[in-house]
């Protein structure tokens, strides 16, 4: 004969049912009536109301549980696996419930029992990058901030070893490694402990074959050579999974990527927009260097940046633009701090690049104008201006009318074949004080070549 249910039986699974449903008046009813029926969990993952509302969204449950009936519920209550609300809505992708739980005074850094895991792994593992965000922002301003510092938060460890940084990347969330990068996470860092080599983010990456996740993390300065506890590179992770695009990139005989520069990660308040063109540039900077490597195989990589053709069209709209006089090629997007001078956004870059500091033993310096030398104190992004708006414009800040660039640029195809970052290479030996003078002395040189020898000779 079977068991009837009792009565707190029925109770615990009427308040369950009301809080995946939602119902707000049956569990104010219910609690009003008896106020321990919040203690209670369900089945056999001990899941209690709030785990419940925060697994399933329920907003509007969780605040009044919150709110009003604050008394009776513990905002770090652990269900079997000691996983909390936070957690719970971490994992699910609850952003609402992440925020109304932090702010209800939730701890960020209590782990569960499973493999040692707290909410920033939860949220990095299902790929939520608004929780991540959301997760992040908070600990810049909670006690842990002061008691464990942010930067060992954003790098901590589960018991396998693994940070959020390596999750993300084994799941391939190229999103969430692009926030965990860009918060402090470090792209080098290993799951061995006590000085053994273990495995880093661009193994997780490369096993998992994103190469989206294996871009960010070169382009952060992870490391294509590092082995982990069997000897082996991301390389060789890549072919055995049978991933032929990213063992490709990861191949160390092939082409370093451009790395984001130390200089400006240390410039804690770039300008946001001046960041994102930054990165953009560098992006397609590495998808050039991507091109030239998969030629060789059978693989091929889709872009993730605009088209020439869409660039070109999106110039020619401007019809009277100031053009970089570092490459001649690309539009002036970024002004340097304090002398207001301007530069595209690759040169920008080439300009942080072409000398790599010892991380070790080397405090990175900070670049300096190509025009006045006087050090960048930082970036904000440059405003295009059109023929319509009226503007003084220094001499070591020529406007060149997109007409009259394009007559040149039919007698020349020399300077269309001279890129940012070959530029800087080129000059970054020669004194400080002539790089201005030094590139068009050498642009003339081109000029010259390409009239006397043949219009298809090309610089890279």
């Amino acid at each position: 004969m079977g068991q009837r249910m009792s009565c707190r039986e029925r109770s615990e699974s009427a308040l369950f049912v009301a809080v995946e449903n939602g119902d707000l008046q049956m569990i104010e009813a219910m609690v009003e009536a008896d106020p321990t029926v919040l203690g209670m969990t369900s089945g056999y993952g001990k899941q209690s109301a709030l785990h419940l509302a925060a697994a399933y969204g329920q907003m509007e449950v969780l605040s009044m549980l919150l709110d009003q009936f604050f008394l009776y519920t513990n905002t770090d209550a652990l269900n079997r696996y000691k996983q909390t609300p936070l957690m719970v809505a971490a994992m699910n992708g609850k952003l609402s419930c992440v925020k109304k739980l932090i702010e209800s005074g939730a701890f960020i850094l209590n782990f569960d029992s499973l493999q040692g895991r707290t909410c920033l792994h939860y949220a990095a593992y299902y790929g939520h990058s608004d929780c991540l965000q959301a997760v992040l922002t908070a600990a810049q301003t909670s006690p842990v901030a002061n008691t464990w510092g942010f930067s060992r938060f954003v790098n901590i460890r589960d018991e396998s070893g693994a940070t959020p940084l390596h999750l993300a990347a084994r799941q391939g969330w190229s999103e969430c490694v692009h926030t965990l990068l860009d918060n402090g996470a470090l792209a080098c860092s290993s799951t061995g402990g006590n000085g053994y080599p273990g495995s880093t983010p661009l193994h997780f990456a490369a096993r998992g074959g994103s190469l989206e996740c294996i871009r960010e993390l070169l382009a952060w300065g992870a490391d294509r050579v590092q082995p982990d506890a069997f000897g082996r590179i991301p390389y060789a992770i890549a072919l055995k999974y049978k991933h032929q695009a990213c063992a490709a990139l990861l191949n160390p005989s092939s082409a370093e990527p451009l790395v984001w520069p130390l200089q400006l990660r240390n410039m804690t308040d770039l300008n946001p927009e001046a960041k994102e063109l930054l990165e953009k540039a560098l992006m397609e900077t590495n998808e050039e260097r991507e091109k030239a490597i998969l030629n060789e195989t059978i693989c091929s990589v889709p872009s993730t940046s605009p088209s020439d053709a869409e660039v070109n069209d999106n110039t020619s709209e401007a019809s009277d633009v100031e053009l970089c006089c570092i490459c001649f090629e690309n539009l002036c997007t970024i002004e340097i701090k304090p002398c207001g001078h301007q530069m595209c956004a690759h040169c920008t870059l080439a300009l942080c690049c072409h000398k790599k500091p010892d991380i070790i033993t080397a405090v990175p310096e900070v670049p300096a104008c190509p025009f006045c030398r006087c050090s960048i104190a930082n970036l904000v992004a440059a405003r295009i201006i059109n023929s319509a708006t009226e503007l003084d414009i220094s001499p070591s800040k020529p406007r060149i009318s997109r007409k009259s660039w394009n007559s040149s640029e039919g007698s020349s195809s020399s300077f269309k074949g001279l890129s940012a970052v070959g530029s800087f290479v080129k000059i970054a030996g020669r004194s400080s004080g002539r790089v201005a003078a030094e590139c068009n002395e050498a642009s003339d040189k081109l000029l010259h070549m390409d009239a006397r020898d043949s219009p298809s000779c090309h610089v890279s």
